[in-house]
């Protein structure tokens, strides 16, 4: 299937690794004009040489501190136009309510719930004057399953959830459309983290670890990152148009719920 959008600017946060390189990755390999974004020089340098390697094409790159308001305004004066705007950023830490003081709520509202709204403000206007446009932002299945541990993440995130709502009421008119992508147990750096922790919270090999959260797995595997990066390119098409203001889950048939 051709996706409808080569030529297409996109540009993908965080993602010199993990599901926002995903992402970039299967962007790139349907033709859109892929931009990648993160804090540190080298590792976006080696983001782009995985993507080459995988695609045959050469990305850009934008180093960019997404929750700095200088270099939002660093993206905002770069791009003239942009199609697809791909929002995401690494997650807080996990914990409990007794580790969160107000300065570990302020930093997760800003990274996780402010910059993707504030970069969603200033990229929307002129996608809804070129009647085309496709935001993704990507979240987490505990959104719609909250957990104690990940009650800071997810509490930010689902402020993101209702704020694309509401503007995805009014932007699809103009073919804009907002979408979220819920990811859960996708075998990325992130994942491996959670492993780790898991490993050392119950003093077992990181292999009985990653079996053990397998096994919370209705597919009773990881998801691989290619399947989450091509799921956000459909999101991205032009087939797509008439999807928004939803949340996608990608957790191997996990959540419970019907809605």
């Amino acid at each position: 299937m051709d996706l409808g959008i080569k030529g297409r600017v996109a540009l993908v946060c965080a993602s010199s690794q993990g599901l926002g390189l995903a992402c970039a990755t299967s962007l790139a390999r349907e033709g859109a004009d892929v931009y990648i974004n993160g804090r540190d020089e080298s590792r976006l340098e080696h983001a782009k040489s995985i993507i080459l390697e995988k695609t045959g094409v050469l990305v850009n790159a934008i180093q960019a501190d997404i929750t700095k308001e200088s270099d939002r305004q660093k993206l905002f004066d770069h791009f003239s136009i942009i199609d697809i705007l791909v929002n995401n950023n690494a997650g807080p830490p996990p914990g409990s309510m007794k580790d969160w003081d107000h300065d570990a709520w302020i930093e997760a509202i800003e990274c996780n719930m402010l910059a993707p709204i504030l970069l969603i403000r200033g990229f929307i206007t002129g996608m809804r004057n070129r009647k085309f446009g496709r935001i993704v932002n990507i979240t987490s299945a505990m959104v719609k399953s909250p957990r104690p541990h990940m009650a800071l993440s997810t509490t930010a995130r689902t402020g993101l959830t209702a704020f694309s709502k509401s503007v995805s009421l009014e932007s699809v008119v103009d073919n804009v459309t907002i979408n979220n992508l819920l990811p859960e147990r996708i075998d990325t750096p992130r994942q491996q983290y959670m492993a780790e922790r898991l490993m050392k919270l119950h003093a077992i090999s990181l292999e009985q670890a990653r079996d053990k959260i397998t096994e919370t797995v209705a597919a009773k595997r990881f998801g691989l990152p290619d399947e989450f990066g091509d799921a956000c390119a459909f999101l991205c098409s032009s087939q797509a148009g008439f999807i928004s203001g939803q949340n996608l889950q990608l957790d191997g048939g996990s959540y419970t719920g019907l809605i």
